[in-house]
């Protein structure tokens, strides 16, 4: 039986839908004004394979997950380029697509917009209001926290500790820190829609409120999104969820965990973030990089905890997807006609069929089911020194695309990639910035072998220091300075550094 951990509750617990074999699930999606980065897309990946696993397990999934294309940032980035808001959200909706379309990752059943919903979201307002949960200053519409008394119970915060910590507010006509505006009021230069409280735009929180009960009713099964949305994002949701409908909002809360560059967060504040374009586009050797290579890599660990991004996992990844498909496009490709361990196949495929579902049951653990394909791998290989027919070779290989597709893994019929490729340098040194001229290549290799240890020791402590510092902008230049004289940087995962010429 299936069993999820639960942010509302902290504990696993057995999933039971609240209609037969259907599952409703939302997902809070990507404010549309730049390019998606690796952390968005482990979250889009982790509720992919749990909508795949949900759909072989005989479930029919109605997978909502929403574009914020109305915000602070959004705007920003209009009035910077002299656009509507329109042509951000455009460019970087239909940009989300595409990434998602290298990873495989499926669109959603539906894909609401928050400008689609401005009605839904002013009824949501106006049902806050009517019962006292909510007060209008001026144009602007804000959810009172203190008329619900259930406030923190996502997060595991209390209100008096949340109003302690609470920094002096701006808007003074707040009654609280802690409110947050379900309607703001127009200002110039922004987007702006009519209601009862004249020209404005939603809050971000109540957007995902309107859309999610829209779509999928009062209450449903499961809401998700990434660990930095439980506070305050949904527990806003929450909190103006049920005090408008006096129901419980979803059942579920899954919560993905972070991706981390040497156990810090991934994030464009921090400016140690890679876009998925980056990743495909931008790499010193792009072939190098397939959908299959990222989805491993990402499901490698399971969603819950953090994940450390780096070239050494990167390559691990294919390296370890080299193996299946030598065994999947290459050996079992091999005809033979010996028979004698035809049975003992059925009995290894049962084996990872069981062994698969039961991690997957247990809160989705990928990790588990990346190990059971491990098994398999196993006693094929042992099969196969003692022979398998043509035909059962086909069974073994077709066992691998049907399993592996709640994964979105071992779906192409060719692999392009040996085991002596390395993935590397992937962020730092592009296409156009990779050395192209033999003539400028020999002049590199001079110029490393001229170079002292010293030097270059020198400069990787400098580099170490920065980006203990936070000044990632210095360290990357300090990389871009050793590549151009023909030193590699390859950083571990303890996050010390190695280089060589």
């Amino acid at each position: 039986m299936l069993r999820i951990y639960n942010t509302l509750t902290g504990k696993k617990e057995p999933f039971e839908p609240l209609a037969p074999k259907t599952v409703r699930m939302y997902v809070c999606g990507v404010t549309v004004y730049d390019y998606c980065h690796i952390g968005h897309a482990r979250s889009a990946l982790v509720f992919d394979v749990i909508r795949r696993y949900l759909e072989s397990s005989k479930y029919r999934v109605e997978f909502v997950k929403n574009f914020t294309d109305v915000d602070d940032k959004i705007i920003k980035r209009a009035n910077e380029q002299g656009v509507a808001c329109e042509a951000i959200t455009t460019k970087y909706i239909d940009a989300y697509h595409e990434d998602m379309g290298k990873l495989g990752v499926r669109p959603a059943s539906i894909e609401p917009k928050a400008t689609e919903h401005i009605a839904d979201i002013i009824e949501l307002a106006k049902m806050l209001l009517a019962k006292g949960l909510a007060y209008q200053v001026d144009g602007d519409v804000y959810f009172d926290v203190a008329k619900y008394p259930e406030y923190g119970r996502l997060s595991k915060r209390r209100l008096d500790d949340l109003q302690a910590g609470a920094r002096v507010d701006v808007d003074e006509r707040k009654r609280d820190p802690m409110d947050f505006a379900l309607w703001k009021s127009a200002k110039p230069g922004e987007p702006a829609w009519p209601s009862p409280w004249g020209q404005g735009r939603p809050g971000w929180h109540i957007e995902c409120s309107a859309m999610s009960m829209k779509h999928l009713g009062e209450t449903f099964d499961i809401h998700g999104g990434g660990m930095d949305l439980i506070f305050p994002h949904h527990e806003n949701e929450i909190a103006q969820s049920c005090g408008a409908t006096g129901k419980e909002f979803a059942r579920y809360w899954i919560h993905n965990g972070f991706v981390q560059i040497n156990k810090e967060k991934m994030s464009k504040s921090l400016g140690n973030f890679f876009t998925i374009r980056e990743i495909f586009e931008k790499s010193e050797w792009p072939e190098d990089i397939t959908g299959e290579i990222l989805r491993y890599f990402l499901l490698s660990t399971h969603y819950h905890g953090p994940l450390d991004f780096s070239d050494q996992a990167l390559n691990e990844a294919k390296n370890t997807l080299n193996g299946f498909y030598d065994l999947l496009v290459t050996r079992l490709a091999e005809p033979d006609q010996n028979s004698s361990t035809d049975r003992e196949l059925g009995g290894a495929v049962e084996r990872c069929k069981l062994a698969f579902q039961a991690a997957m049951d247990d809160d989705f653990n990928t990790t588990g089911a990346l190990a059971a394909f491990q098994g398999l791998k196993t006693d094929i290989n042992k099969l196969l020194s003692k022979g398998l027919s043509t035909e059962a070779r086909k069974i073994a290989r077709q066992a691998f695309r049907t399993i592996g597709n709640v994964l979105g893994l071992f779906q192409l019929d060719k692999w392009q990639f040996s085991s002596t490729s390395k993935i590397t340098a992937f962020k730092e040194v592009s296409v156009s910035e990779s050395l192209s001229a033999g003539m400028e290549e020999s002049a590199a290799v001079l110029k490393s072998e001229q170079l002292p240890d010293t030097e270059i020791e020198a400069k990787i402590a400098e580099r170490a220091e920065a980006k203990k510092k936070k000044d990632f902008k210095r360290a990357d230049a300090i990389r871009k300075e050793l590549n151009a004289l023909g030193i590699t940087i390859e950083d571990k995962p303890d996050g010390t550094s190695r280089w060589k010429r």
